[in-house]
Protein backbone atom coordinates (compact mmCIF):
# COMPACT_ATOMS: atom_id res chain seq x y z
CA UNK A 1 0.00 0.00 0.00
CA UNK A 2 1.11 3.38 -0.68
CA UNK A 3 0.01 6.67 1.00
CA UNK A 4 1.45 10.61 0.69
CA UNK A 5 1.91 12.41 3.80
CA UNK A 6 2.70 16.32 4.29
CA UNK A 7 6.33 16.58 5.93
CA UNK A 8 7.10 19.71 7.61
CA UNK A 9 10.29 21.14 8.07
CA UNK A 10 11.62 23.54 10.14
CA UNK A 11 14.76 24.91 11.02
CA UNK A 12 15.55 25.17 15.02
CA UNK A 13 17.73 27.77 16.82
CA UNK A 14 20.77 25.45 16.92
CA UNK A 15 20.68 24.58 13.43
CA UNK A 16 19.16 21.38 13.49
CA UNK A 17 16.26 20.58 11.04
CA UNK A 18 13.23 19.14 12.63
CA UNK A 19 10.43 17.44 10.41
CA UNK A 20 6.69 16.80 11.11
CA UNK A 21 4.14 14.45 9.78
CA UNK A 22 1.13 16.15 11.07
CA UNK A 23 -1.32 13.32 9.95
CA UNK A 24 0.40 10.64 12.07
CA UNK A 25 0.44 11.40 16.11
CA UNK A 26 4.43 11.89 17.61
CA UNK A 27 5.43 11.14 14.37
CA UNK A 28 8.79 13.53 14.25
CA UNK A 29 12.64 13.37 13.87
CA UNK A 30 15.55 16.02 14.03
CA UNK A 31 19.12 15.61 12.16
CA UNK A 32 21.74 18.08 10.97
CA UNK A 33 21.11 17.79 7.01
CA UNK A 34 17.93 17.56 4.92
CA UNK A 35 19.06 14.29 3.41
CA UNK A 36 19.39 12.80 6.80
CA UNK A 37 16.50 14.03 7.96
CA UNK A 38 14.56 12.86 5.08
CA UNK A 39 16.00 9.21 5.47
CA UNK A 40 15.11 9.65 9.22
CA UNK A 41 11.94 10.42 8.31
CA UNK A 42 10.39 7.87 6.49
CA UNK A 43 12.19 5.42 9.41
CA UNK A 44 9.78 7.61 12.03
CA UNK A 45 6.45 7.44 9.17
CA UNK A 46 7.05 3.56 8.98
CA UNK A 47 7.16 2.80 13.14
CA UNK A 48 4.32 5.16 13.43
CA UNK A 49 1.97 3.11 10.81
CA UNK A 50 3.04 0.34 12.68
CA UNK A 51 2.17 1.31 16.26
CA UNK A 52 -0.84 3.43 15.00
CA UNK A 53 -4.37 1.25 14.64
CA UNK A 54 -6.65 4.13 13.47
CA UNK A 55 -4.16 5.58 9.97
CA UNK A 56 -6.02 8.54 8.99
CA UNK A 57 -7.73 8.87 5.59
CA UNK A 58 -5.16 10.75 3.02
CA UNK A 59 -6.33 14.77 2.79
CA UNK A 60 -5.13 17.40 0.13
CA UNK A 61 -2.47 19.35 0.57
CA UNK A 62 -2.99 22.74 0.06
CA UNK A 63 0.19 24.88 0.86
CA UNK A 64 2.01 26.53 3.64
CA UNK A 65 1.69 30.15 4.62
CA UNK A 66 4.71 31.74 7.41
CA UNK A 67 3.40 35.69 8.61
CA UNK A 68 5.35 37.95 10.83
CA UNK A 69 3.11 39.16 13.52
CA UNK A 70 4.09 42.23 15.29
CA UNK A 71 3.04 41.49 19.64
CA UNK A 72 4.23 43.17 22.80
Amino acid sequence: MTQNFTVLIEQGEDGAYIATIPALKNCYTQADTIPVLLEKIREVVLLCLEAESDIPPPSKFVGVQQMEIAYG
